[in-house]
């Protein structure tokens, strides 16, 4: 009767047609990329971390630079340089000054500026070892005149002025006098690299909505009242039977949904179609490896290209190895001298690098030929005239 009574009246409490589960999910934000006041050096800690492009180029680059020899001006301290060169511990855990080279250069090209010192032992006249620093805490100023060199460390969150900047192995990248502590090879690559990863973000999403499919469950009550009356307990008894139904096909058992009524189950997202984000990708990461001077083919993306263009790609990224080596020269060439003098050897030495690939000593023998013919066709035109 009460029932009946809440009918005339019409206080009869229906469940809504519909019910919206929330859901987290975890986005992407670079918020490095838009915040100032986190440093530099996480955002292209982040870019490395989280683009395996940029990763891999930077990789790509310190592994081409190639391996380089010690050379003393004097034959007789050669072995003992030699020697020096692939013992010589460097941090905790490496050894070899090639292993040095590539730390130097890793930081270099991540941070701008590369921070290294020589451990030496006053009492054995010998170098202990090799030490690459983290170079974001340091950072380098003018003294008192504009050739004076100030490096200041951050230490036990104070700022410190080293008191002998000429002992450290301080190298920066494309320095500028706004910039005279150098510039990352990362930069600019932020905000592209963002976008980028929003677009894989959505495209992960996307394949979560069509992928793991998901139903839409519609009940519709019959036009009397009695069936209206019980439709939020039929709906919840529905919804009941279904997820259990749903969960018992996880373990390999198959259940029949059975039900009364009118009931309507579609896919959620069958019709919907995945945006193409081909060509987005593609302009994105063309401006990351136009930033990093590395030839797409090497890291394995296949764009159309020909044998002459990879040929050109190929000399510019060699002109950019040239250019590091030029950076790492006069490091290297100061350890290995330090080491000489430490021994006692009255000479210093030279650093000789190996050439980049085979490619170009195939290059270098055919304009050796070239000109040798040129001048031999020279020479026979001076004895005939």
């Amino acid at each position: 009767m009460g029932i009946l009574k809440n009918l005339r009246k019409g206080r009869v409490h229906t469940s809504p047609p519909s019910v919206s589960a929330g859901r987290q999910q975890e986005r992407f934000s670079y918020r490095l990329a838009h915040n100032a006041d986190y440093l530099q050096a996480d955002i292209f800690e982040q870019l490395r971390e989280n683009v395996p492009v940029i990763d891999a180029c930077i990789d790509k680059i310190v592994r081409l630079t190639g391996d380089f020899t010690a050379v003393a001006d004097d034959e007789r301290w050669q072995a003992e340089l030699d020697e020096f060169c692939r013992s010589v511990p460097v941090g905790i855990s490496g050894r070899s000054l090639g292993t040095f080279a590539d730390m130097y250069l890793d930081s270099l090209l991540t941070y701008g500026k590369a921070v290294g010192r020589i451990f030496t032992d006053s009492k054995a006249l010998c170098i202990k070892g090799l030490y690459v620093g983290d170079p974001t805490l340091y950072q380098i100023s003018c003294g008192k005149g504009p050739l004076d060199l100030r490096v200041s460390g951050s230490f036990s969150g104070k700022r410190i002025d080293v008191r002998s900047p000429h002992k450290l192995l301080y190298t920066t990248l494309n320095p500028s006098p706004k910039n005279p502590g150098g510039v990352s090879l990362l930069r600019g690559l932020p905000a592209m690299s963002s976008v980028l990863m929003r677009i894989y973000e959505c495209i992960g999403q996307n394949f979560d909505r069509a992928g793991n499919v998901r139903y839409a469950v519609t009940y519709k009550p019959a036009s009397d009242g009695s069936d209206k009356l019980f439709a939020k307990q039929r709906a919840m008894d529905i919804a009941k039977e279904w997820s259990e139904g749903m969960n018992a096909s996880r373990h390999g058992v198959v259940k029949d949904f059975v039900s009364v009524g009118d009931i309507d189950i579609k896919v959620i997202g069958a019709d919907n179609q995945i945006i193409d984000t081909q060509v987005p990708v593609r302009q994105l990461l063309e401006q990351i490896v136009a930033k990093l001077s590395i030839p797409p083919f090497l890291l394995g993306l296949c764009w159309s290209t020909t044998e002459k263009m990879s040929s050109q790609q190929a000399d510019i990224l060699t002109s950019e190895l040239e250019y590091y080596r030029r950076l790492l020269t006069p490091v290297l060439k100061r350890i290995c001298d330090t080491f000489l003098r430490l021994c006692g050897a009255p000479c210093g030495c030279s650093i000789k690098w190996a050439n980049i690939d085979l490619q170009d000593e195939v290059e270098l023998a055919r304009a050796r030929l070239i000109n040798a013919q040129a001048d031999l066709l020279e020479e026979k035109q001076k004895e005939e005239s």
